[in-house]
């Protein structure tokens, strides 16, 4: 049996906070790979870097380089206070990095905060830019944890992760598929925000309003929800395709956000409702808002497994950190039947 001790770190589009998971990957017989989650942490972003984050895609070059560098150091001064109370070095730090820029068509993607920043200040060998080779590959670049799913969370027939947009990842005869289905705390955040909340806990918001019929009716039809897998979403697309809807319809706020929850639910149960399989393992901050998963529930008869918190608040850090040992290991992390890329391939730039 070979163990490996690493770091995952992940920070999402929705801006929550950054992710850290100390975790333990054991490789047991017949390549059968088992984990534990053994300390972990979620990091609000200061007021300062946050605003910096929602900066980011309107900045010049410079501005873009220098935080980059800034936001790697704050990833590795959280690691390094996270690393205080753990009594073994990590062999690895498995960091994903914010997303800036995700831009399939232009097989462009960007991910701030410099690995070099994070090794330097850590002096623990980290991995980052797990993406671009996959989009030289012509692939997607996204999504990257399929291979985790695969190899950690194999017992369920799905994998739904409810983050900024949700993403699903199941096997379809030898292969393994994933795509991105729709946004979901991005968007939801965003007009909870409008209504003087962070967020909407448990749905109390939105359970309490109408559905929009006008506004529903033209989210269902766009252009992304009728094309084959495989497909990813960004914040661009966000901007350009699905905001604009939702500013344009002539009704109050909170209905709207009414209507994102009824328009989440179709999205999710469309898809679900036509994967072979009899359960679904969700994950992510979305698997705790309850009027959420209750819609979704009234929507499909497959068996809705949400674990313990940790898992839902960690599996992408979990992933993220398996993907660098993956790395290490000199073994695929990127599934060319999931992103669509030439081949399987390698991703992640090891700083030593």
């Amino acid at each position: 049996m070979i163990k490996y001790y690493a770091i995952g770190a992940m920070s999402g589009t929705s801006l929550d906070g950054l992710d850290l998971a100390y975790c333990k990957f054991e490789l047991q017989d017949q390549a059968v790979w088992k984990y534990s989650i053994l300390q972990a942490d979620t990091i609000e972003y200061p007021e300062s870097i946050k605003e910096l984050l929602v900066k980011a895609p309107g900045m010049s070059g410079m501005q873009l380089i220098k935080l980059d560098r800034i936001y790697g150091r704050f990833i590795g001064e959280q690691v390094k206070k996270f690393k205080s109370n753990i009594s073994d070095t990590p062999m690895l730090i498995a960091s994903h990095g914010h997303t800036v820029f995700h831009n399939p068509g232009d097989l462009l993607t960007y991910q701030l905060g410099s690995g070099a920043a994070i090794a330097a200040t850590t002096q623990i060998t980290t991995i980052c830019d797990f993406r671009t080779i996959d989009m030289e590959l012509n692939g997607q670049g996204a999504p990257l944890v399929p291979i985790g799913d695969r190899k950690l969370f194999g017992q369920y027939d799905m994998c739904l992760n409810l983050g900024g947009f949700a993403n699903i990842s199941f096997e379809e005869g030898l292969s393994r598929k994933a795509f991105d289905i729709c946004p979901v705390n991005i968007a939801l955040n965003l007009l909870s925000s409008d209504l003087g909340y962070n967020f909407d806990k448990n749905g109390e918001l939105g359970k309490k309003a109408q559905v929009n019929a006008e506004l529903i009716e033209e989210l269902n039809k766009l252009d992304y929800y009728d094309l084959q897998a495989p497909k990813s979403l960004g914040r661009e697309w966000l901007e350009k395709e699905f905001l604009p809807l939702v500013d344009s319809c002539k009704t109050n706020t909170i209905d709207k956000l009414r209507t994102l929850y009824e328009h989440i639910a179709i999205q999710l149960s469309s898809v679900i409702n036509k994967t072979n399989g009899n359960n679904i393992f969700v994950t992510g901050g979305g698997a705790k808002n309850s009027f959420l998963i209750q819609r979704l529930n009234s929507l499909t008869k497959k068996e809705i497994i949400i674990p313990n918190e940790k898992i839902i608040d960690y599996k992408e850090a979990l992933l993220f950190a398996f993907l660098g040992v993956l790395r290490l290991r000199k073994e695929s992390n990127c599934l060319a039947s999931v992103t669509g890329a030439d081949h399987d391939n390698i991703g992640g730039c090891i700083y030593l």
